[in-house]
């Protein structure tokens, strides 16, 4: 059952699928349409889902981050960021879902998501925007010398 918004078949559904969480994980939804799109993740199961606007005190709660960045300036995120990185777990996953985007713009957020401690793991396209998956880089396992 799809919701009436569908905000769940053009941000929601690709973005759970590239975060790959669980319904047991605490997920943390930035944006706009924090509240719609936490709404819809509960309806789904994932009671664990807060808006931006209540999620508690930073403590390193959260395991998963949703931003929903559509029609939002590609600079001002930096800041959200940066406000987030006190309530994501050491082994959180940053999932931010953009409008459709110049490759040059692409390029400027996988590299203000790595300069903030962050792996860019994946990245896709989807009709209305594309989405970027990334990991704190301390919870990359480094590989050994053979």
């Amino acid at each position: 059952m799809m919701s009436n918004s569908g905000v769940s078949d053009r941000i929601i559904d690709p973005m759970m699928a590239i975060a790959n969480c669980s319904t047991r994980q605490r997920i943390v939804v930035v944006g706009a349409k924090s509240m719609e799109l936490v709404i819809e993740l509960h309806r789904r199961g994932y009671l664990l889902a807060a808006a931006a606007g209540n999620c508690g005190r930073p403590a390193g709660q959260y395991e998963v981050a949703l931003v929903d960045w559509r029609r939002r300036r590609l600079h001002a995120l930096d800041a959200t960021v940066d406000w987030l990185d006190d309530f994501l777990s050491s082994r959180a996953v940053l999932v931010i879902w953009l409008d459709a985007q110049k490759a040059a713009a692409k390029d400027s957020l996988r590299a203000a998501v790595m300069k903030r401690g962050f792996v860019v793991l994946q990245g896709a396209e989807h009709p209305c925007g594309s989405v970027l998956l990334a990991r704190r880089s301390e919870a990359i396992p480094l590989r050994q010398a053979a």
